[in-house]
């Protein structure tokens, strides 16, 4: 804008000057040759009355000048030139200034020469004895004047054109800077020119529109970052290119990318072909996933197109860690075929008594009994491993039909121990209980089941003669429990998966033993939804203690109470 307004001031300046050069040029030209003329007519009568007086003697008599006298006969023959021979000379009765001069007395005229880039002024005077005095005077021409007058023209023209540069400039400047200085975050303050407030008022309008926008999407903002940061799964948001636009805390510290990356393409961190390939089909507007391995763990990389219209114009890719879920449906499936082996045992052991049976093959009395007592114990041992797995299903599902109350877990360790009594005694194992009283908040029935997994297995899988000593407190409004026994013991290779299910250290012990191989899968499941931690510390031949730690107990009871109420 500066520049416009320069240029326009220096060119209005430019013409300005020349209309006035060739304005003032030509009223002078124009003046002075009418003073000229009037002068060379007074001349002319000051000569003619010499002449009258002295005749020929008097223009012999005058010294060389510019102005050329021509005294001319009646006739129009020429009796003396200053200028030149007299007799070379034409007849100059047909020139105008002569003829006005015959008829009025005196005559004038003037005559452009094309050639010489000059003008003639001519001045006639009759005299008294009809003779004529003609004088001439040479003018330079318009054009040739002012080319003769070039050099002082251009030195006017470039002080002219200095000083408009300068005052253009400033000019300019001075225009433009209320709008150079305008506060657009509050322009209605400023002072401005009358002319502008319009577009001051229309600016302030949309600023305060803009504002609006701004806190609005400064929000949304917020509110979407605090979102995805908050989030386990990593989100990353890049254009259709692959460059980043967007990445939450989770993605950024799986990829090792900072937020500073922002703008960069993508696979200048992570160059795996996968996920290069996946960002491609993205950008074509291919929904795509792929499973990919990262620092020791299973990530699924959904990647999704971002339409606008029907152009994709980014592309959306969401990271999941699914390696727990791989572990669980692991599990699942460990779990199914633990159980179809589990089942399959005892169902070969009844379907084989029962055909021996129903086919007359055993016939004395007594083999017929041993037969039936094992079709009983397999039958037996099939309804624990059934109830069991239906007690671990519940525990799955979070036994939310179960009610909580206050428990003495002291109180049911004691009841444990005399239900436990006759089964130790028989093992020559035996229990003893130390501790007090300790109240907690929980399900009766799950307590009660963790207390007898714990000590049933201290009971079978101790060595005779052995000791189970269980121990119950409250320290720190926590309440502790401790079943500790001198028997085999577990190898420390194995005791991160003795709370697997069908998981049997002493495989043959345990069968002959009556377990499940679910009893401690039960125990750490209710252990969890109590807001508890378990742990075990064995050695092999020495034995085990597994301590459980259900923290504050009585504060949760009051917590609940209130959340109830």
């Amino acid at each position: 804008m500066t520049k416009k307004i320069f240029r326009s001031i220096f060119l209005v300046v430019i013409v300005v000057f020349l209309a006035l050069l060739i304005l003032i040029t030509g009223v002078l030209y124009d003046y002075f040759s009418e003073v000229q003329m009037n002068q060379l007519m007074t001349e002319t009568a000051l000569c003619a009355s010499a002449v009258e007086s002295e005749g020929m003697d008097y223009l012999n008599s005058l010294p060389d000048t510019s102005t050329r006298i021509t005294w001319l006969s009646e006739n129009g023959t020429v009796l003396f030139d200053s200028k030149a021979e007299t007799g070379t000379m034409v007849n100059h009765l047909e020139r105008e200034e002569i003829a006005q001069a015959l008829e009025n007395g005196e005559g004038k005229s003037l005559r452009y020469s094309d050639a010489r880039m000059e003008r003639q002024l001519y001045s006639a005077k009759r005299l008294s004895d009809g003779t004529i005095l003609l004088l001439s005077s040479t003018q330079l021409a318009l054009w040739s004047l002012a080319f003769s007058m070039l050099q002082p023209i251009l030195l006017i023209m470039v002080i002219v054109i200095f000083f408009s540069v300068y005052f253009a400039y400033r000019l300019a400047k001075r225009i433009v800077q209320p709008l150079n200085e305008l506060d657009l975050n509050d322009p209605e303050t400023e002072n401005i020119y009358e002319e502008l407030t319009p577009l001051v008022n229309r600016i302030a309008s949309q600023q305060k529109q803009l504002n609006l926008q701004k806190e609005k999407l400064k929000l949304k903002q917020e509110e979407f970052y605090t979102a995805t940061n908050s989030m386990n799964e990593g989100i990353i948001l890049l254009t259709k290119s692959g460059s980043l636009l967007s990445i939450n805390q989770a993605a950024s510290k799986l990829l090792g990318i900072s937020t500073y990356c922002i703008g960069k393409d993508l696979l200048l961190f992570n160059s795996s072909m996968e996920l290069q390939e996946l960002i491609r089909l993205a950008g074509q507007g291919e929904h795509t996933e792929r499973m990919m391995p990262l620092n020791g763990r299973n990530y699924q990389f959904n990647a999704s197109a971002i339409f606008s219209g029907t152009d994709v114009s980014g592309i959306a890719l969401i990271i999941f860690d699914i390696t727990e879920k791989e572990k669980a449906e692991e599990v699942r499936r460990e779990f199914t075929a633990n159980v179809s082996h589990e089942l399959k045992t005892p169902l070969q052991v009844i379907s084989g008594s029962a055909e021996l049976l129903a086919n007359g093959m055993v016939e004395d009395h007594a083999d017929v009994m041993q037969f039936a007592a094992k079709i009983h114990a397999e039958a037996l041992r099939m309804i624990a491993l059934v109830e069991d797995i239906i007690k671990l299903s519940h525990l799955d599902e979070g036994a939310e039909d179960m009610k909580r109350q206050t428990v003495d877990l002291y109180a049911l360790a004691e009841l444990t121990v005399r239900n436990l009594k006759p089964v130790a005694q028989r093992a020559g194992i035996v229990c003893e209980l130390t501790g007090a009283s300790a109240e907690m908040y929980g399900i009766p029935q799950l307590l009660s089941g963790i207390l007898y997994n714990l000590c049933d297995n201290a009971v079978k899988y101790n060595c005779e003669g052995g000791t189970v000593h269980i121990d119950v407190k409250t320290q720190d409004e926590t309440v502790i429990l401790s079943v500790s026994d001198d028997g085999i013991g577990i190898p420390e290779d194995e005791q991160a998966r003795v709370f697997e299910r069908f998981y049997r250290v002493d495989k043959s012990r345990s069968k002959s033993a009556g377990g499940t191989g679910l009893g401690l899968s039960i125990v750490k499941h209710s252990v969890l939804l109590h807001a508890g931690t378990i742990t075990m510390q064995s050695s092999v031949g020495i034995g085990t203690t597994i301590t459980i730690a259900f923290p504050n107990a009585l504060i949760c009871h009051h917590a609940a109470t209130a959340i109830e109420s």
